[in-house]
């Protein structure tokens, strides 16, 4: 879930582990990895770069962001 962490509205993630999605990598994150977004929410994918146009599965959910790899 992601949202207000005290205790105001909370928001299920768009987002879930298996889940199939064609993004488009929009910047890199500090640790390297391209950035996608599904609804306003972060995607941290590896080993692609900005510009990549790429099919993904959703590895892991956190609260504001989630991990995938490109399939």
């Amino acid at each position: 879930m992601y949202g207000d962490r005290f205790g105001g509205r909370r928001f299920e993630a768009p987002v879930k582990v298996g889940e199939r999605y064609k993004v488009k990598i929009e910047s890199i994150g500090q640790g390297g990895d391209g950035i996608a977004k599904i609804k306003g929410f972060v995607v941290f994918v590896p080993n692609t770069k900005v510009g990549d146009e790429v099919e993904i599965v959703i590895n892991s959910v956190k609260r504001k962001f989630a991990f995938a790899e490109v399939i």
